[in-house]
């Protein structure tokens, strides 16, 4: 691998130096193989042949430089002070096959100095999640961390029960997050000046170009935070804790705790079950992005050299609400194969209300319009398209067959192969719904890690049907079931 270990040359109050606390008996979980490619890990031999201690923190090779990160944060919109890399560390950096600076991080990897009352370890579980999430959002086209492999060892740890403690290295383009400004505003703020550059240098060079390139940057920030979360929204993901600590520099997501995919769609829905107010439901997550990025802005008030004003800073911020709405508009009306303007709009909404009213499933719903623009070619979608019919009332049924008219209607202005693609490539066929990764965890409990592996598999094509697919994973929770929500502990 092309190491480029840049972040442990910062000023030191700005992490601790230390190594990895090894586990019990590190057995190998599953290994991404796409990853180690695009790192260039699986050039190396020694690489390749260790990674399960390197994981389990048994062997740190040379090039390393493993490094705990100090950061703070707003959780729940209330100041919580530091935080930091409670159970993680920076392992290395490196360049990868594209020339793309890759962090390499171990989760679960021990204590640290900003563990406070934690353990500095993950569970199994939790690692399962991240690690097929991750690479679920990666291949849906959705800039996201995702993972080298996971690790589960002997090593007990206790959350609401004792569990296995497991690790994951995860690949992410960045590590810093809003918070970690928020930490040098409020402990270290003569690092602004030096760690805004290393920020603007490392990841958004191109910004240097510009007449006020730290304004250019604080816009680029924003607009990358409003694109994110345009796409999880398309997609119809939450996060479920999107506090100022999980949210990354670069707009990748990152921090898999409570995350869930809609199902049975309700824009109401909230999957942390922690989140007793409904903050981080899916239906606020773009108000939230918002709130975050109007919290950071303002510590780079200090940078006054640089042309940062509060009139500039509420310039950069005005930019997110029409780049989120452009995203998000484009993106849904590609969803229905259909040109962006106004009556394409008309049609996503009344089609989303439909979703609604019925509660019927996000996923299934939006792919099975490739049943009614071209059935004999798709068969599996005419089956869904069936499935959603039959959960309709009459009442809704007359609704449905309105707006399939003027749907299909609207579709005649287009190219039919054009819709078909855009029908296949903006609506998935599989997303990692909670019973599929709950199911995965149960094998994986008792030591069998074949079902992670098909899901891995599964989730590879996500938008292409799929033989190696059960009927489970594509079938929603009965309409009346109670949607689960998903506990932080991990």
């Amino acid at each position: 691998m092309r190491y480029q270990n840049t972040y442990k040359n910062l000023d030191t109050r700005l992490y601790t130096r230390q190594l990895p606390t090894p586990l019990d008996n590190p057995r190998a979980g599953h290994f991404n193989g796409q990853v180690a490619e695009q790192l260039g890990w699986a050039n190396d031999a020694d690489l390749m042949a260790r990674w399960v201690e390197i994981l389990g923190g048994h062997y740190v090779p040379d090039e390393f430089a493993p490094l705990s990160m100090a950061y703070a944060g707003h959780q729940f919109g209330q100041w919580a002070g530091q935080l930091g890399d409670g159970r993680g560390l920076l392992m290395a950096q490196v360049l990868d096959k594209d020339n793309k600076l890759q962090d390499l991080h171990l989760k679960g990897s021990g204590l640290t100095p900003y563990s406070r009352m934690g353990d500095g370890r993950a569970v199994l579980r939790s690692t399962i999640r991240e690690y097929l999430c991750g690479h679920a959002l990666t291949q849906l086209g959705i800039a996201s961390s995702n993972a080298l492999g996971f690790i589960v060892s002997d090593t007990p740890v206790h959350r609401e029960r004792i569990e296995s403690g497991a690790a994951l290295m995860r690949v992410a383009d960045s590590h810093i997050r809003l918070g970690h400004v928020e930490w040098i505003a409020s402990f270290a703020p003569d690092l602004l000046g030096e760690f805004t550059n290393y920020m603007m240098d490392t990841y958004y060079p191109e910004c240097r170009d510009g007449e006020q390139p730290v304004l250019a940057f604080l816009q680029a920030v924003v607009e990358h935070t409003a694109r994110m979360v345009a796409d999880w929204q398309l997609i119809g993901f939450a996060h479920g804790v999107m506090n100022t600590d999980n949210l990354s520099i670069t707009g990748s997501t990152l921090d898999f705790g409570p995350f869930g995919f809609m199902e049975r769609f309700n824009p109401a829905w909230i999957n942390n079950h922690s989140d007793y107010s409904g903050r981080y439901a899916y239906q606020n997550q773009p108000a939230i992005g918002h709130w975050n990025l109007n919290n950071w802005l303002p510590h780079f008030m200090r940078l006054t050299q640089a042309g940062v004003t509060r009139d500039s800073l509420a310039t950069c911020l005005e930019v997110y609400e029409p780049v989120f709405m452009q995203h998000y508009q484009q993106g849904l009306c590609r969803k229905l194969g259909l040109p962006h303007q106004s009556e394409s709009l008309v049609l996503a909404f009344e089609f989303l209300t439909l979703l609604e009213d019925n509660l019927l499933d996000y996923t299934n719903s939006f792919r099975a319009l490739l049943g009614l623009v071209a059935a004999e070619a798709f068969p599996y979608e005419q089956q869904l398209l069936a499935i959603m019919i039959a959960e309709l009332n009459n009442d809704a049924k007359q609704v449905w067959q309105d707006w399939q008219t003027r749907y299909l209607s609207q579709i005649q202005t287009s190219s039919k192969e054009q819709v078909i693609n855009d029908l296949q490539s903006n609506n998935p066929v599989y997303i990692l719904r909670n019973d599929m990764a709950q199911r995965a965890i149960d094998a994986a409990e008792q030591g069998q890690f074949d079902e992670v592996a098909r899901l891995f598999d599964l989730l590879k094509t996500p938008y292409t049907v799929q033989d190696i697919a059960t009927d489970l994973d594509s079938r929603p929770p009965a309409p009346n079931a109670r949607q689960l929500p998903i506990s932080c502990s991990s």
